[in-house]
C-alpha cells in the first residue's frame, strides 16, 4: 500500500430481511471507487453474526472465534470507515451497535463517516447516536454526512444504483474528509501511538 491510498471500510449496519442498506452501501462503494486514492472494503454485518452475549475470549466457540478474528482484521486494517445505518426506534440497528461493542482498540484515532437512511427523518437520530458511541471509542466522526429521507424507490435499478440528485456531490465531500482525516490520523498514529 502506498502512503497516498486510504483504506476505507464501508459497513452495512442492518441485517434485517428486506433491508435497504446494501443498496445505499453499494452506491457509496461506487462513489469511493470513482473518487480515487481509496481502497474500498465492503463489510456486510450479515456475514458476521456475532452473538449478543460477549463471553471471554478463551470461552468463544470455534465459529464465533473465526468470525471475530476475520472481522477484527478488516476493522483493524482500515484507515477510515463509512457506516451505513438505518434508523430503528430513533436509534441505530442492534446488529450495528453489537458489532461496534465487540471491538475497542480497532476504532481508536480513526475517522468515521456516517450515511443514514430512513423515513422522513432520514436516519438522522441514528447517526447522532453513533457520533456519541464512536466518540466514546476515541474515533472521530467527520462533520459532513449523507442522509437519505424515504429513499425507497429513489435509487436507480441495476448494477450501479443512482441516488437522488445532489447525492454524488455530497458523497464526494464526505469522501474528501475521510481521506484527509484517514491519512492525517494514520501519520499521527505512526509517529506517536495513540494512548487512551
Amino acid at each position: 500500500m502506498t502512503e497516498n491510498i486510504t483504506k476505507l471500510a464501508v459497513i452495512i449496519g442492518s441485517v434485517r430481511d428486506g433491508r435497504f442498506g446494501p443498496t445505499v452501501a453499494n452506491w457509496f462503494v461506487e462513489q469511493a471507487e470513482r473518487h480515487g486514492g481509496i481502497e474500498v472494503e465492503l463489510i456486510d454485518l450479515l456475514d458476521y453474526p456475532l452473538p449478543l452475549n460477549m463471553p471471554s475470549a478463551d470461552s468463544l466457540d470455534a465459529e464465533t472465534k473465526t468470525l471475530h478474528r476475520q472481522l477484527q482484521a478488516k476493522i483493524s486494517d482500515a484507515d477510515a470507515y463509512a457506516v451505513v445505518t438505518p434508523e430503528y426506534n430513533h436509534t441505530t440497528s442492534p446488529a450495528l451497535s453489537n458489532t461496534i461493542d465487540w471491538f475497542l482498540q480497532e476504532w481508536k484515532a480513526k475517522p468515521v463517516g456516517l450515511i443514514s437512511y430512513g423515513g422522513m427523518g432520514g436516519g438522522l437520530r441514528a447517526a447522532e447516536h453513533l457520533r456519541q458511541i464512536f466518540a466514546e471509542l476515541h474515533a472521530v466522526t467527520v462533520r459532513d454526512m449523507l442522509s437519505f429521507h424515504n429513499p425507497w424507490g429513489k435509487f436507480g435499478e441495476g448494477d450501479v444504483p443512482v441516488a437522488p440528485e445532489g447525492s454524488e456531490e455530497a458523497a464526494k465531500v464526505l469522501l474528501d474528509q475521510l481521506v484527509w482525516w484517514g491519512q492525517a490520523l494514520r501519520r499521527a498514529r505512526t509517529e506517536v501511538p495513540y494512548v487512551a
